[in-house]
């Protein structure tokens, strides 16, 4: 009798420790239990199952490993107000705590997490109304309409099960294509250039990644056949993306994971069931949100609740826990204009500035490099460094802006493309791709410099005082009769100057080869949509074809042919003149090893690769 009160007065203790309040009056004192020698087995039993019950208490209570303790409040270098960062324990302490949970006798290690998801029911801490208000403001605005919250609330973070694509993400609504493409681009980092080292929760780290580059630049040669991933590779490099893209959000100070109360292990879809987010009354009602300043504590529950980002609330969840990471005062900071919602009206499509969110950090709005001054004390907020993973646009091969070098030529072959609807994703299995011969980084270099000064939000020129600099910056050295003719509009257009580079000998700083050869580049890309589309399986001829809906991948081969000479440029610019059609003399100049094909997607190409000549087989890549 007096085992089974001292069983529920402990059982009482460890529910009370675990909901974060202190007991009511002071732990009685209780004698010490008699040696082991001198205990029956029964009491012994009891005995062990109640150190279990109190190590999986104290598992609960680590401040930093687990959602399901009461987060310990401390100040943290640039937390937004709303939220409260969560202490990690010593290493020693965790470390003594990690040995004192042996597995007693008689209690199985799946009862011992039966204790746990029992006592932890609900988990980290909720939005205040105020802040969830807020943030859903931010995210939909005002009279959001009932068919884009549908979008949003019914996409979750899937693989997809055809064995062709099955390294992709697949999309069935409209709206979150610009979260679920860019986290897409993330995995197929690690699943490309880290596959070896997905068990170590720190490969997401800059540091780590730093010191890895240059070793899978030199010897990484991969297949193209996607169907041998496994399951838990594929899983660990979702979690991987996740955490490295909420650690960027965070300024790599922390992460902020939200979900959903009540969901534990196993009861995802029933908690799920009939829930309805429709307002933020109802967001902050089952929001829950958990602050990490660990990577292997964000990697761990990430990977633990990976069935509720899978969920039809996962890219949801996702895109708030980018949000909360980076700090919604710090959002709207970035922003140009933060009276607009970050998802797009009528359609709920994701905006440039929750794609630059997760690929860059910072939600700003345009898609060049650093900042353009208006004067006036106002400017424009452009990507602030080099991003992983990059950014290409069928909108700049149309003249209606200019993406900026940090975006084109990302420390990965990777980029989301970004058309007038919808985000897809390019990839190639070998980073030398990106590697330049020597007039290729010449023309980079200057196209840099004369970028920096170009003020007319990438309209092509520059003002005679910014062309001295650029011609400073470059080493090159124009004859001045030259010169004079290039400043006498007083402004200065690239095309023309472009020209003029093409005439001068390299030697001067120009683009002209004497020896000819200029380089010529192959190389096969690859391009992943992940809105699922309905293919036939099976044999059509024999009547045992099937619908399924699977998402879409076609491998290109890219040409891109050497530089032209000053004499093939005139002639271009003629045969553009008489024909109307510069695409046409372009392609006639292109060496002919291979039949060339178009498509926006090629437009989209252009922009990183100029000039580059494309084929592919079966299906015309879709970018929308």
């Amino acid at each position: 009798m007096a085992d089974r009160e001292e069983d529920e007065e402990l059982q009482m203790a460890l529910r009370m420790s675990l909901q974060g309040s202190p007991p009511a009056q002071p732990e009685p004192k209780r004698s010490k239990p008699p040696p082991p020698a001198a205990e029956s087995p029964e009491a012994e039993a009891r005995r062990k199952q109640r150190e279990l019950m109190a190590a999986a208490a104290e598992k609960r209570l680590r401040a930093a490993g687990s959602p399901a303790a009461v987060p310990v409040a401390r100040s943290s270098p640039q937390p937004p107000p709303q939220l409260a960062v969560v202490e990690p324990p010593p290493a020693s302490e965790a470390a003594k705590e990690e040995k004192a949970e042996p597995e007693p006798t008689g209690v199985s290690m799946e009862e011992a997490k039966e204790v746990e998801v029992e006592e932890g029911e609900e988990e980290g801490e909720e939005l205040p109304p105020d802040v969830a208000e807020k943030l859903w403001a931010m995210v939909f605005g005002g009279g959001v309409s009932k068919a884009v919250l549908a979008q949003w609330s019914n996409q979750g973070i899937r693989f997809s099960s055809d064995p062709e694509t099955t390294m992709g993400l697949v999309q069935h609504e409209g709206g979150p294509c610009g979260v679920l493409a860019t986290v897409q681009a993330y995995v197929l980092k690690y699943l490309l250039f880290f596959s070896d080292d997905l068990s170590n929760p720190e490969v997401s780290n800059p540091l780590y990644t730093l010191g890895q580059r240059r070793f899978y630049q030199s010897s990484f040669a991969a297949g193209d056949d996607f169907s041998s991933l496994t399951d838990d590779r594929k899983t660990r490099a979702l979690v991987h993306a996740m955490v490295e893209i909420l650690f960027l959000c965070g300024t790599g100070k922390r992460a902020v994971v939200a979900s959903i109360a009540r969901v534990n292990r196993g009861k995802t879809e029933a908690v799920l069931e009939g829930l309805s987010v429709e307002s933020a009354m109802d967001l902050q009602k089952v929001l829950r949100t958990s602050t990490f300043t660990s990577r292997k504590d964000a990697f761990d529950i990430l990977l633990a609740n990976i069935p509720l980002f899978e969920s039809r609330l996962g890219a949801m969840l996702f895109l708030i826990s980018a949000l909360l990471s980076r700090g919604l005062e710090y959002i709207q900071a970035d922003r140009d204009d933060p009276s607009q919602p970050l998802v797009t009206a009528p359609f709920g499509h994701a905006s440039q500035e929750i794609v630059n969110l997760l690929l860059c950090g910072e939600a700003v709005p345009n898609v060049f490099d650093g900042k353009m001054d208006l004067g006036g004390g106002m400017s424009l907020k452009g990507i602030p460094n080099n991003v992983e993973v990059g950014f290409l646009t069928l909108l700049e091969s149309l003249n209606l802006c200019k993406v900026g070098q940090y975006l084109k030529c990302p420390k990965w072959p990777i980029w989301v493309v970004g058309s007038e609807s919808h985000y897809t994703v390019l990839f190639a299995l070998n980073p030398n791709v990106q590697e330049e011969n020597e007039l290729e980084e010449r023309e980079s270099r200057i196209r840099r410099a004369f970028d920096a000064q170009d003020q007319s939000g990438g309209g092509g020129f520059i003002s005679v005082e910014g062309f001295q600099q650029v011609l400073r910056d470059t080493d090159i050295n124009f004859p001045s009769d030259k010169l004079e003719d290039l400043c006498n509009a007083g402004i200065i257009v690239w095309s023309e100057f472009w020209q003029a580079l093409l005439q001068l000998d390299k030697r001067a700083g120009g683009m002209k080869d004497p020896t000819g050869r200029m380089g010529k580049k192959q190389f096969t890309i690859f391009h992943f949509n992940g809105i699922a589309k309905s293919v036939l399986n099976g044999n059509a001829s024999a009547g045992g074809s099937v619908p399924i809906q699977r998402p879409r991948l076609c491998k290109l081969n890219v040409t891109v042919p050497p530089r032209w000479t000053q004499d093939e440029y005139l002639a271009d610019v003629v045969s553009a003149s008489t024909s109307g059609s510069k695409d046409d003399s372009i392609l006639s100049l292109a060496p002919p090893v291979q039949t060339s094909q178009h498509a926006p997607l090629v437009d989209c190409i252009r922009t990183r690769w100029p000039r580059a000549v494309c084929s592919w087989a079966g299906d015309v890549p879709s970018i929308v």
